[in-house]
């Protein structure tokens, strides 16, 4: 009875969101800031780097990116790729940089249905359908390069994506609390997730894209 009476009391209102309502902006992920009059020489140590690491995997899988094996591949010292990147995951996180860029290129400015243009429901479920992919393509670079949990959300990446997430949630279910249902849909995005279902599971892409687009219909209340 207690829980029946719970489970029929009115809902307190939704809190009223902190975060901006307007557009996310382009974020600088994974870039240290160097010293100004170093700032040429910077750059190019970070691309030397990131293309030994990327060598290594190609050859090697993550498993034969370390920081030792990345120094001796771009002929630096050691101490170079630590102050560099700070410690392996800041390296792995740095390698995924160019795709998390294009994709907040691709949503903020590219062609609809992912960029502006077309209704919001319509952009949430391509969305999701994009990030999807990437992270099956990038699957053990994405694992690997998992910060620690009081990180794994904080990262300026992933707060670009739940921002764009909620606000195209504010424009569909105003009524709705935006900002975990946002949460919620970008749990089911998560990279160990979709190693699970996808390689544990044997679940095939297209299974998953087809789950993303009927849990956006439900949460929306829309048609799928």
């Amino acid at each position: 009875m207690l829980y029946a009476g719970f489970m029929s009391a009115d809902l307190p209102p939704f809190p009223e969101s902190q975060e901006p309502v307007g557009a996310p902006q382009l974020l600088e992920v994974g870039s240290a800031a160097d010293e100004p009059c170093l700032r040429a020489d910077a750059a190019r140590n970070r691309a030397r780097l990131l293309e030994a690491a990327t060598r290594l995997i190609a050859e090697h899988g993550v498993a034969g990116v370390t920081m030792e094996a990345v120094a001796a591949a771009a002929g630096v010292g050691k101490g170079t790729v630590f102050r560099r990147f700070g410690d392996r995951t800041g390296l792995l996180t740095a390698l995924l940089d160019h795709s998390a860029r294009t994709l907040q290129a691709d949503f903020l400015g590219g062609p609809p249905p992912l960029g502006p243009g077309a209704p919001p429901v319509e952009r949430l479920r391509a969305f999701g359908v994009a990030v999807l992919y990437r992270t099956a393509e990038q699957l053990e670079l994405r694992l690997a390069a998992q910060p620690d949990p009081a990180r794994r959300f904080s990262h300026p990446s992933v707060q670009a994506l739940h921002t764009h997430v909620t606000m195209l949630l504010r424009q569909i279910v105003p009524d709705a609390d935006c900002d975990l249902l946002a949460q919620t849909l970008m749990a089911s995005l998560d990279p160990a997730l979709i190693n699970h279902l996808t390689r544990q599971c044997g679940m095939p892409m297209e299974r998953l894209e087809q789950a993303w687009t009927d849990l956006v219909a439900r949460v929306t209340r829309t048609g799928a």
